[in-house]
This record gives structure tokens, sequence and C-alpha cells, in this order.
């Protein structure tokens, strides 16, 4: 059986200025400012954007595997995400932590959700081998 890669959507951005600049979407619905982490100009910086992107994306491969499995998700369901940008010497490098809240699923149920997400979630996929990930259930 033959496999064709389907293009299903291409976000495009144009920044400027780096870490203390702006980006904005070809379509304008994102424009932002944004700053060095820890700074106190305004603006968000790009650890929070991937954050909120790959916690978006790894609840809805959660979603997604929990219909394969027939498994309904408890209100209150939701992903929070923390990237770290670290140093050593003169590299720089990523390390991540999901946290899942799956409010009164059986734990065994719970982590296989988990487990099949980050086997599919292309944020996931995209990191795997390069960026330690942790991921925990609350």
């Amino acid at each position: 059986m033959v496999h064709l890669e389907k293009l299903i959507y291409t976000g495009k951005t144009h920044t400027t200025g780096g870490r203390n600049g702006v980006s904005r979407s070809s379509d304008g619905r994102l424009d932002i400012r944004l700053s060095t982490p820890g700074s106190n100009t305004g603006g968000t910086n790009p650890e929070q954007l991937f954050a909120a992107g790959w916690s978006a994306c790894f609840q809805s491969a959660m979603e997604l595997a929990a219909r394969t499995m027939k498994i309904a998700l408890p209100p209150g369901f939701a992903v929070d995400a923390e990237v770290d940008l670290n140093k050593v010497d003169d590299s720089f490098f990523l390390r991540a932590r999901l946290n899942v809240s799956l409010p009164g699923l059986d734990r065994e149920v719970a982590q296989a959700l988990a487990d099949a997400a980050h086997r599919t979630c292309p944020y996931s996929k995209a990191v795997r081998g390069n960026v330690d990930v942790i991921i925990s259930l609350l």
C-alpha cells in the first residue's frame, strides 16, 4: 500500500529584530512583540510560544488517542507545557516538561493516552532525540 503525503497547513510568519523584535503571520492573525526571557520589556518569547503550540498540539493528539481507544476525556482535561532554555558553555539547548491533567481518569488509562499522544504529536516527533522531555500525570 502506498501512502501519499498530504499537506494540511503551512504556518507563515515574518520576524524582525530577533528576540527583541516582532513577529507577524501572513494572514495577520498573529502580531506579537517579542522579548528576551526574563526581561521587563513587553512581549512574549520563543520558549513561551513553543510551549503554547506544543501543549495545544499534544492535547489534540490525546483527544485523537481517546477517540481511537474509545475513552471519554474528563472535564477539566488540560496540558501544561514548560520549555526551558539552557546554556552550557557557548551552546544553548531546550528541555521540556508536559504536565497532563486528566482528573478522575484511571492512572493506567491516563498514561496510555499520554504515551499515545507523545508518539503521534508532531511537536513531540520534531523534538524526539533532540530535547529531553518529561511527561507527568498530575
